[in-house]
């Protein structure tokens, strides 16, 4: 799950994300289910399938209608360490790994990484 303010560029991570394999579970909004010990990203029915890329229009995309969430990537914080530390964001009682933004051009390709296999300091 991505946040930050509006013009962040929340959107464009996503797409630039999807490029390289991710799935869009929704744009602009996304409802939290918390299900046993799992929390899930569920996409709104209104806004399924969509995605707004800025200065194109509203695209349409396959999605997944739900996914477990297992990272957040908060865009309203910059990360100025070379190796931070785990920061958590605490959602409907669960506590979600979250990566700030970096400012690098791999970031996108660091997040998908790090989804597939996690960080090696936190193993």
């Amino acid at each position: 799950m991505i946040v930050g303010p509006a013009g962040a560029g929340k959107s464009s991570l996503a797409l630039e994300l999807m490029s390289r394999g991710a799935q869009l579970i929704s744009d602009d909004r996304v409802e939290l289910r918390s299900d046993n010990d799992c929390l899930w990203a569920c996409a709104p029915d209104q806004i399924a399938g969509m995605i707004e890329a800025r200065g194109v229009g509203i695209l349409t995309a396959d999605f997944v209608a739900r996914a477990e969430l297992k990272l957040v990537v908060d865009l309203s914080e910059t990360e100025t360490l070379r190796l931070p530390e785990k920061h958590y964001k605490e959602l409907l009682g669960h506590m979600v790994p979250c990566l700030h933004k970096s400012e690098t051009t791999a970031f996108p390709a660091a997040i998908l990484q790090y989804l597939k296999s996690g960080r090696a300091c936190d193993q």
